[in-house]
């Protein structure tokens, strides 16, 4: 029988267990993939941890590629023997040898593009397509300002950002990640322990930046206001350092009527043909060569708590696949 990662209970690196599983055969709308590569993401550790709450016993992981080994009545978008990559929305169920799941998340993945690249790119990447695509749709000439600039999402949305003009503050931990940020886009990258906002002032002649990525979340809130322009928004999308639980906003009317956002991918493709639409972007700049994806680490699939420990550790970078 197939192998995957189960919690049984909320915790830390530790309460991850590596199972046996008895899958059923796909049902109406349903596919059976053999994983090949499985994506790693921060999300991961929140739902492992309780930050977001699922129902155990659970699954964990939201992409993954492999081959399509059955389906189920009705699956007419995939067939079996079919390269697919998936980011889905829990229940979470990646972090498996095999798994079955509804059809309509997979894509077919293109020539020339490995599967392993696939895992490693599916949320991270769109993840960047909804950041910069529509959250604030980023213009040439824009600076733009993204922390964990050297992680999953950050090397995939500064490539992105500077292909299309943008000039990209990018802020990270290490020196060391300061380096592969700079090889990767950004014009400027920043330490975390630096002065943040008064650099950023310097760069944009004082004006400050029309938007924020901000994927620390409650330790960086007020930094993160403090490098908006009048009228800009800041996108909190992370919670590295625990969530944001509240936020006065009379702050925002004190630093120039500013906006703020906390969105979801899943809000952002709900449709198929939003998933298409996002997902034929991507992969036709990574099959340009225009973004390239850096798999920063592998760990074996049954050792899944080791690179959560090495993640939250801050002890990686670009993204980080799990090899079944």
């Amino acid at each position: 029988m197939p192998h995957a990662i189960r919690i049984k209970e909320f915790g830390g690196p530790e309460v991850l267990e590596w199972v046996e599983t008895q899958l059923p055969e796909p049902g109406p709308g349903e596919v059976r993939i053999a994983h090949t590569a499985v994506g790693v993401n921060f999300i991961d550790c929140y739902f492992r941890s309780g930050l977001y709450p699922v129902e155990l016993p659970s699954g964990l992981g939201s992409e993954a590629a492999g081959t399509v080994v059955a389906i189920g009545p009705g699956v007419t978008n995939v067939a079996p023997g079919d390269r697919v990559a998936y980011a889905n929305p829990p229940p979470a169920q990646s972090y498996s040898e095999e798994c079955v799941m509804n059809a309509k998340w997979l894509v077919r993945i293109p020539n020339g593009i490995a599967e392993e690249t696939a895992a490693a790119m599916m949320l991270k990447g769109l993840t960047s397509w909804y950041l910069l695509r529509r959250t604030y749709r980023v213009q040439a000439g824009d600076w733009i300002l993204l922390y964990a600039a050297a992680g999953g999402v950050g090397l995939i949305a500064t490539q992105w950002a500077s292909h299309l003009g943008a000039r990209v503050i990018g802020v990270v931990s290490t020196e060391q990640k300061r380096e592969i940020a700079l090889e990767n886009g950004c014009e400027e990258v920043l330490l975390a322990d630096s002065e943040i906002a008064a650099q950023v002032r310097e760069l944009t002649g004082g004006e400050g930046t029309p938007v924020v990525y901000d994927s620390v979340g409650r330790d960086t809130l007020f930094t993160s206001l403090d490098c908006l322009r009048t009228r800009g928004l800041l996108v909190s999308f992370g919670n590295a350092s625990g969530p944001v639980d509240s936020l006065p906003l009379l702050e925002l009317a004190k630093r120039g009527s500013l906006y703020v956002t906390r969105p979801t991918l899943w809000d952002h493709v709900r449709r198929p043909e939003d998933l298409r639409e996002a997902c034929d972007e991507l992969f036709r700049l990574v099959g340009a060569g225009d973004l390239k994806i850096e798999i920063g680490q592998r760990f074996p699939l049954s050792a899944a708590a080791d690179a959560h420990r090495a993640l939250e550790g801050r002890r990686t970078t670009g993204s980080t696949v799990l090899v079944p």
